[in-house]
């Protein structure tokens, strides 16, 4: 397994990390999802990135690393759902990242987000002192924003943020504006999630409610020469090996693609004229496609 650096925080992560949010459900009994994460972590992922949002995940993963995961590296995120805090506030980042160390049973939590939250509670909630506070105290190391659009080109602006998290794959270029940025600048850590867009070529018509719908209707209209297992193939290797992204999140439930996924990454980078053609795709085609929160 291929590992970069993570910006400037002296983390070194997997090319590949281990997107929690389907282990957060009760569709997976807890040996599962133990096996699922073991899979992961037997395979070389050493990324487990996770969120207050995710239902049970964080717990589930915080009774996993009981099991001597000593050089696993934990993402999380905050700014909600704390009991006895209003959401987006100073308060509530304290107590969300604490609440986060005891249930994850770290002392130390690695990367941890302000999780989407928009640019006015950015700039005004005190929210960004709260996690640098965090940081300052020695509880995480990685000081970190997770969202699109205007509220990312705040984060991106504040300069205060060690890694950025937001969506990036084949039919979803729009940030890698923003990479070039950040590598630029700041030469933060960053996360792509949805480097498979949520897979949209599983659906021969429109599909509804299974959050891809744009993706699919970008890809009819991208009109890419790849079908099925192709598509798979293509996605992985394109957002993974894209210049200046640190590391791709999949989520999945199911350790057969994870396997999948790992082979994959063994292939390496697409070809120039293959990435060339579907940047010029998405670049001709593009109406207004602005990245999907």
């Amino acid at each position: 397994m291929i590992k970069r650096k993570f910006g400037k925080t002296g983390l070194d992560v997997s090319i590949l990390g281990f997107g929690a949010g389907h282990i957060g459900g009760s569709g997976q009994s807890e040996k599962e999802v133990f096996f699922l994460l073991d899979t992961a972590y037997d395979s070389g992922i050493n990324l487990f990135d996770t969120a207050r949002g995710y239902g049970e995940s964080e717990e589930r993963i915080g009774k996993w690393l009981r099991k001597s995961k000593k050089d696993v590296i934990i993402s999380t995120k905050v700014g909600y759902g704390v009991e006895g805090a209003a959401d987006w506030t100073f308060d509530c980042i304290i107590k969300g990242i604490d609440r986060a160390r005891n249930i994850l049973k770290k002392d130390v939590i690695d990367i941890v987000h302000l999780h989407s939250c928009d640019s006015y509670t950015l700039q005004n909630n005190g929210v960004i002192d709260a996690l640098l506070k965090m940081k300052q105290e020695g509880k995480i190391l990685s000081a970190s924003y997770s969202g699109e659009n205007e509220a990312l080109d705040t984060a991106i602006m504040k300069n205060h943020f060690d890694s950025f998290q937001f969506s990036f794959n084949i039919f979803d270029e729009q940030n890698l504006e923003r990479i070039n940025l950040i590598n630029s600048t700041s030469g933060s850590g960053i996360i792509a999630k949805r480097p498979v867009a949520n897979a949209p070529w599983r659906f021969e018509h429109q599909p509804y409610g299974d959050y891809c719908e744009e993706y699919w209707t970008r890809m009819k209209t991208m009109n890419l020469p790849f079908s099925g297992e192709q598509y798979l193939e293509i996605s992985i290797r394109f957002s993974a090996f894209t210049n200046g992204i640190s590391t791709i999140i999949l989520g999945t439930s199911n350790s057969d693609n994870l396997a999948k996924a790992v082979k994959i990454l063994e292939w390496g980078p697409l070809d120039a004229g293959t990435y060339r053609m579907i940047r010029d795709a998405f670049r001709w085609n593009d109406k207004n496609w602005i990245p999907q929160v």
